[in-house]
């Protein structure tokens, strides 16, 4: 029997517009009544990702930064976390600075960046559509390195770097790479979102990386909550449609890739379901838990 729920957002519980459809909340509030831990695990910052599991009624525990964080929302503390130092995140800062390319950081509560573009501009066209309050905090800025030097208790989840060209995305990969005890994520596929502009959906494309610290992942977050509840790994399904959901996928009694994931992702998961604008998790919840 399952007890507990780990799911990606973006790509996975959210469609390609950001929303979570009408039929899957309903479906994660039925397996909520059966007294199933429904545990959402993203990379956005923690307020964000707490706005939506507020949303759906999953307001007990979360994940934030890709396993930077552990989050207790009902008790709002932080039970695990592997935060990037001042010092790693200003040597990020510095290879992009050097090489001119788009980069932004995630704090605790907040997306820093010096423009709107790629994820950022997704989140803000998606807080259009949201109350004021439960929308992604984004702070422009014109000097990154000299606001995170001078900043104080700040703690930084991960760096996005993003280009729409392949060539260069490949370049600055291999940079960030001599960058000492950080993890770069592998993602070899293009973002692909879809922003409405009133009747008009504009195509968001680009290729990204994320950098958090050494050893950062889904599946050792969640284990922290686990502990917590006393639930097992054969009691665990992990669904995600990514790299940074490898860990969570591959350790979990039950792995789920999206229809959308790429190939390499489906391989590593005990089943496929439909993509995120079919309401592939709806599927997973109907089989597995309802």
């Amino acid at each position: 029997m399952y007890k507990l729920v780990a799911v990606d957002l973006d790509g996975t519980l959210l469609n390609s517009y950001g929303e979570v459809p009408q039929k899957t909340k309903q479906g994660i509030k039925d397996a909520l009544s059966k007294g199933t831990e429904i545990v959402l695990a993203s990379g956005r910052p923690i307020s964000s990702v707490e706005t939506l599991a507020n949303e759906i009624g999953a307001n007990r525990f979360l994940i934030s930064g890709n396993g930077a964080v552990a989050y207790d929302i009902s008790n709002k503390e932080i039970i695990y976390n592997k935060f990037l130092t001042k010092e790693q995140v200003l040597n990020i800062i510095e290879v992009c600075e050097a090489n001119s390319i788009y980069y932004n950081i995630y704090t605790e509560n907040e997306v820093i960046t010096k423009a709107l573009n790629y994820n950022t501009l997704f989140y803000y066209k998606e807080n259009a559509n949201k109350q004021e309050d439960k929308r992604t905090s984004i702070s422009i800025i014109s000097d990154i390195y000299d606001y995170v030097k001078k900043s104080e208790g700040e703690n930084f989840l991960k760096v996005t770097v993003c280009d729409d060209m392949k060539i260069i995305f490949n370049s600055i990969i291999r940079k960030l790479r001599t960058i000492p005890d950080v993890d770069v994520l592998d993602v070899a596929h293009m973002s692909r979102k879809i922003i409405k502009s009133g009747t008009e959906e504009v195509p968001v494309f680009y290729y990204y990386t994320e950098i958090t610290n050494k050893n950062v992942n889904k599946w050792c977050a969640l284990e922290s909550i686990m502990q917590r509840l006393n639930i097992t790994r054969e009691e665990v399904i992990g669904i995600g449609d990514n790299i940074n959901d490898k860990e969570l996928i591959e350790n979990a009694g039950l792995g789920v890739a999206m229809g959308n994931s790429a190939p390499y992702i489906k391989e590593m998961a005990d089943i496929v379901v439909s993509d995120n604008n079919s309401e592939g998790v709806l599927e997973v919840l109907k089989k597995y838990i309802l």
